[in-house]
């Protein structure tokens, strides 16, 4: 089993900057790919950046341009930094590891990002 501890969520005013941290622990092993969904109330789960072929690709139009994620194996961590925020990206951002051993993933339990003058 694996572990997502998330933090560095939080409220913050338009144009300011944020980095989402999310830690592994336990069956690193297990581990594949590592990305970021957000949920919004009243919105359906939306991706927000996913590992692929080396690097991270960020799908939310909104977060294009101004965030990027990357992963340190060392730190078995991947972030999310987000910059130049505006209030369309206020949502809870969860970070999920795929698993090589299972057919599921593992989430982390969600962090609060709020954008708001």
């Amino acid at each position: 089993q694996v572990q997502l501890e998330e933090s560095g969520g939080g409220l913050v005013q338009p144009g300011e900057s944020l980095r989402l941290s999310c830690t592994a622990s336990g069956d690193i092993d297990d581990i594949y790919r590592m990305g970021w969904y957000r949920r919004t109330p009243g919105r359906a789960r939306e991706v927000v950046a996913e590992q692929s072929n080396g690097g991270f690709t960020l799908y939310a139009d909104n977060v294009k341009g101004r965030c990027a994620s990357y992963r340190d194996n060392v730190k078995n961590s991947v972030y999310l930094q987000m910059n130049n925020l505006r209030p369309d990206v206020t949502a809870v951002y969860y970070c999920y590891a795929q698993s090589l051993k299972n057919n599921y993933d593992y989430w982390g339990q969600g962090a609060q990002v709020t954008v708001s003058s």
